[in-house]
């Protein structure tokens, strides 16, 4: 299902006036950053990928911004514990959506549709299920 006819995400994932059905083309390393995510959230736990799916519809609701950092708060490491592979990949992933614009935003939502539909899916119920909150 192309993002274009998908229900409407989010304020922030999905202000830009014409949305393509087409792939964005992507700088190398954005592209790299989405392959890495998609690879990784095949091999995680389903509470792990619960976690990541809590993390983006944070990230898609712009009122939610503080449980996300309060969510990354709590990935602290404490004294002579390392991070756990996981907690490095959600800061990781963290930095990159930062990092990324609205359209590479999109882009990763549609990529994350093809590669996932299920989580996407998912995704797109508990945006819907926040609207009208505030």
């Amino acid at each position: 299902r192309p993002l274009a006819k998908a229900p409407s995400l989010l304020p922030r994932l999905h202000n830009s006036p014409c949305l393509m059905s087409e792939p964005l083309p992507l700088s190398y390393v954005t592209a790299q950053e989405m392959r890495c995510l998609l690879h990784w959230l095949s091999g995680w736990a389903p509470a792990q990928r619960e976690q990541f799916l809590r993390d983006l519809v944070d990230k898609a609701v712009p009122w939610k911004v503080l449980p996300l950092l309060e969510g990354l708060a709590g990935l602290s490491v404490g004294p002579g514990k390392p991070p756990s592979i996981f907690e490095c990949q959600m800061r990781l992933w963290d930095q990159w959506f930062r990092s990324w614009s609205e359209a590479e935003r999109n882009e990763f939502v549609r990529q994350l549709e093809e590669a996932v539909p299920d989580l996407a899916s998912r995704f797109y119920q508990e945006v819907a299920a926040t609207a009208g909150q505030a």
